[in-house]
Parts: structure tokens; C-alpha cells; sequence
């Protein structure tokens, strides 16, 4: 059982970690990424239940549409309100990065408790793909609702600050959409999924150097 909840909590604590260590300007209060990863895992039963509910008594299932709505939408709608409403309200959110660095965290905490019952259920010898696909997939599809919560955090216009608000959560979305839709409809997924998760890695790292400029900006420009 030890060896099962190691491989279950590892990945996320090891991917949760590196982008914590990223922010090297002024790292987050480690208290408060520690509650928005225990946020994220309270996520998991609520979610279940829901969609539960979905399959077992509004009969939303069997089809593609049904299956990529009550993980994709549910998943990442109740992962964004988690993050607006305790994080990104917060005095701690001071800079851009900081968005990246909560997002992530409520899904890691997602996907760690969602792994550990998933691998108490079909043992550890998936351990490492469930750790290279469906928790990793979490953290990066938080990078993006994150990278575009810090930029409607900082920018100056309502106009533009909604219009960031409603990205981060659609993005995240399709993403999350596209990953399941490959999984479901593609017979040869290995195939897609391989250049898909590419695409993520080289895009996430691209939008964690862009909030880190911005970042820099935003932390010179201050009054001394």
C-alpha cells in the first residue's frame, strides 16, 4: 500500500515542485500552494459524484460529446473557480507567474487524489503512464489557465481583463477536449497523444518564460 500511494502522490509533488522552483522572484508563500493543492484534491469527489450523475441518471454517455463534456468542461470549470475565487482574489497573487504557480497546484491536487484512486483500482503496473499522460496533461493545461489568469490580473483594462478571463477557461478546455477526443476516437492514440504532449511541454514552457518576463516588468517597475 506505501508503494502505491508513493506512486500515486510522486509525480504530482515532483512536477509541483519544478514550476514552484521557477518562480524566482518572489516565490509563493508555501502555505498557501499547499491549500490550493489540497483544494484541488477536494475537487475529486464532488466532481465524481457529478459525473455520475451525468452517466448514471441524465444518461450522458456512450458518445464522444458526452464523454469529453463531463471530464474536459466539468473538470476544468470547477478547477477555474477553485483558482479565481481563492487564489486569484488574493493579495499573494503579485505577479504573473503566480497564476501558473496556483493553477497548477489545484490540478495537481486533482490529479493526484483522481490517480491514487485510480491506481487502487488497477494497481501500480500503469503507474508510470497515469505519471506521463494524465497527470502531467493536468499541470499543463493549468499552465495555460494560469498563464492568462496572470495576464488578466495585471493588465488595465476591463475590456481586455475579461476577455483573459474567459481565455483561461476555454483554453484549458479545448486542450483538455482534444486530449480525451484522442483517446476516444483515434484507434493508433499513441500516435497523436505523443506529438500532442509535445506540443504541450514546448507551449507551457514558452508561456512560463513569457510570465517570467513579464514578471520582471512588473517587479523593476515598482517604486523602491
Amino acid at each position: 500500500m506505501i508503494a502505491l500511494i508513493g506512486a500515486a502522490i510522486a509525480p504530482g509533488i515532483a512536477i509541483m515542485s519544478y514550476f514552484y522552483l521557477r518562480d524566482s522572484f518572489e516565490p509563493e508563500p508555501i502555505s498557501m500552494v499547499i491549500r490550493s493543492f489540497i483544494f484541488g484534491m477536494l475537487l475529486v469527489i464532488p466532481i465524481m459524484v457529478l459525473q455520475y450523475i451525468m452517466q448514471n441518471e441524465w444518461y450522458w454517455r456512450d458518445t464522444i460529446v458526452a464523454e469529453v463534456f463531463q471530464s474536459a468542461v466539468v473538470e476544468e470549470f470547477f478547477k477555474w473557480m477553485v483558482i479565481f475565487f481563492t487564489a486569484y482574489k488574493h493579495v499573494e497573487f503579485d505577479e504573473p507567474y503566480d497564476g501558473i504557480v496556483y493553477a497548477v497546484a489545484v490540478s495537481l491536487g486533482f490529479a493526484t487524489l483522481e490517480n491514487l484512486f485510480y491506481l487502487i483500482i488497477n494497481g501500480t503496473n500503469v503507474a508510470f503512464w497515469r505519471a506521463l499522460l494524465p497527470v502531467s496533461s493536468h499541470a499543463l493545461f493549468a499552465v495555460w489557465m494560469g498563464y492568462y489568469l496572470g495576464k488578466a490580473k495585471f493588465t488595465q483594462s476591463t475590456q481586455s481583463q475579461r476577455f483573459f478571463l474567459w481565455i483561461s477557461l476555454i483554453l484549458p478546455i479545448c486542450l483538455h477536449a482534444i486530449y480525451n477526443a484522442i483517446f476516444l476516437a483515434i484507434q493508433n492514440w499513441l500516435l497523436a497523444i505523443i506529438p500532442f504532449m509535445i506540443f504541450l511541454w514546448w507551449q507551457g514552457m514558452k508561456k512560463v518564460q513569457r510570465a517570467h518576463e513579464h514578471g520582471s516588468k512588473n517587479l523593476f517597475s515598482r517604486p523602491q
